[in-house]
């Protein structure tokens, strides 16, 4: 229960590994240890898969390996790489995500620890 697997490119962790939005508040890792949902896949820095590829193959790639549980970061705030390829993985990122939430039945934004749900409900 407490070991990642790489499927594909995606990186999959149990649910004592991640910290997920359950019922309105935040699991700590270190809570979802004591009651680990068994048979819970989870895909955590998806915007790592379009650094190679596009968007749209990494979004098939996710699909393929059958998540309930996808987690892209935020990567498109801040200061604007001076890097080229920086810049263009950024919006592939963006992209990814958009494609993502296009697709998902429930999207959740968490910041700070705070969960807010902008599509579907939890």
């Amino acid at each position: 229960e407490g070991e990642s697997a790489r499927d594909g490119n995606a990186l999959l962790l149990s649910a004592a590994q991640f910290a997920r939005v359950s019922g309105g508040a935040v699991a700590e890792p270190h809570t979802l240890e004591k009651r680990p949902s068994a048979g819970v896949r989870v895909a955590v820095r998806a915007q790592e898969l379009v650094r190679d590829r596009a968007p749209e193959e990494a979004l098939r790639l996710l699909f393929d390996s059958r998540l309930d549980v996808v987690a892209i970061d935020e990567v498109g705030c801040g200061v604007v790489p001076v890097d080229d390829a920086e810049r263009a993985w950024r919006e592939r990122a963006g992209r990814l995500a958009c494609l993502l939430a296009g697709r998902a039945d429930t999207v959740v934004r968490l910041v700070c620890g705070l969960p807010q749900v902008i599509k579907g409900e939890l």
